[in-house]
């Protein structure tokens, strides 16, 4: 990887330098257009071992593109050309649907040699696994996907549909078993049950934590938003709370409540486990509900509030039918980021029992298995996607409209 850096910076430094040539019309598209050949010709595409635990030899691009298959390069020779196009919202349309065909192209073509392999092998446990050029090619359809629907300026909703679009045809191969040759399907094959267990448990504790998160920091910020002395330490209490460490807040919350569960056997509460993850992702999470409450009670316009009061409308009617509908895209803005952010850190709950993906992952870690580590990564990745792109429809819908 080190001896790959120095051009790999060198092609970026050249797609964004100011000379550019002219005929060049979308300068991201051409730096990932450049990425994606300089990734194409030198990282191995696909790896091929012959167990899960012995590094694989690294296959390139090149070596597999034979017969018909070269048919999955015409998506990307469409991106190419669309680096000449003028920009224009058909153009923008033609670059999304490119990458999307490019992205289920990588997909079906690393499947394909997956199950080539196996049926050729002489043992059955020879993995195929992704190799960092399949990986970096996925990263910049997205990337090239991203910039054509920023460029369409789409609302949240038709971008969260565009993504469905996307990801459709990828889980049709799932589905079909297309993909059960390669190692990452064979570890779930291996681990199903321990899977469905962890996606239960790993939902378990986001929904645990998101409710408590509400009932405690919708309150403090209406408090906060009533008592403006009151916002100052409130904040600089929660902010001090964001510079501690995950690892080192679940250990800090371990011995109070070993002690509780002393005390209080039958509590159901324990040192270990779901009760300091919940604990501690509750307190990660106050910060950005409460500073949302704040902030979208605040923006709620005076001349609006004055004119329920010349109505007759008492504080507590004006606060529920004026400031509340009126700052609710900003209080789910902020669930959205409590959301994604607790499933993230609930990863690192499993460090302390509490399980969830965080297990299976570690449990590759230890075992020196990325696949296995993959099995643990890929699902809170799409987890954490699939919440955000739900909650900003959510606060599109709810958002009022003139």
């Amino acid at each position: 990887m080190s001896q790959a850096s120095p051009p790999l910076l060198a092609v970026a430094e050249a797609a964004h330098s100011p000379d550019t040539p002219g005929w060049v019309r979308n300068r991201v598209l051409f730096s990932l257009v450049l990425l994606g050949l300089f990734v194409a010709f030198r990282l191995a595409f696909v790896t091929e071992a012959p167990n899960r635990l012995v590094s694989g030899v690294g296959i390139p691009l090149a070596d597999i593109l034979t017969g018909w298959r070269w048919l999955v390069l015409l998506p990307a020779a469409l991106l190419a050309g669309a680096v000449f196009l003028a920009p224009q919202p058909r153009v923008h349309w033609l670059v999304l649907l490119a990458a999307a065909a490019s992205l289920f192209g990588w997909v079906w073509l690393a499947g394909e040699q997956a199950r080539q392999a196996a049926a050729t092998a002489e043992s059955p446990l020879l993995r195929t696994s992704f190799g960092g050029g399949f990986w970096i090619l996925v990263v910049l359809c997205a990337l090239a996907a991203a910039d054509a629907l920023q460029r369409l300026k789409l609302n949240a909703l038709t971008r969260s549909l565009a993504g469905v679009a996307v990801a459709l045809p990828l889980l049709v191969l799932l589905l079909q078993g297309h993909l059960d040759a390669l190692s990452l399907l064979k570890e779930y094959a291996n681990r199903q049950d321990v899977f469905q267990s962890a996606w239960r448990r790993h939902v378990q504790i986001v929904l645990t934590t998101l409710v408590p998160t509400l009932l405690i920091g919708v309150p403090l910020g209406v408090a906060a938003f009533r008592r403006p002395r009151l916002a100052a330490p409130l904040f600089a209490l929660l902010n001090l709370v964001q510079t501690v460490p995950s690892i080192a807040l679940f250990g800090l919350l371990m011995a109070p409540l070993a002690m509780l569960a002393a005390w209080w056997p039958n509590a159901g509460i324990s040192g270990i486990g779901l009760t300091p993850a919940v604990l501690a992702l509750t307190l990660y999470s106050l910060l950005p509900i409460v500073h949302s409450t704040v902030t979208g009670l605040r923006q709620v316009p005076d001349a609006v509030v004055e004119s329920a009061t010349g109505m007759g409308l008492t504080p507590r009617q004006i606060f529920w039918r004026v400031e509340v509908p009126l700052a609710l895209p900003l209080l789910v803005s902020g669930i959205r980021t409590t959301t994604v952010q607790a499933v993230g850190l609930a990863v690192v709950a499993a460090l302390i029992g509490a399980g969830g993906f965080g297990a299976i992952m570690f449990q590759g870690l230890l075992s020196s298995a990325l696949d296995l580590v993959l099995l643990g990564v890929l699902p809170v990745v799409a987890l954490a996607v699939l919440v955000d792109a739900l909650f900003q429809s959510l606060s599109v819908f709810l958002t009022p409209t003139p």
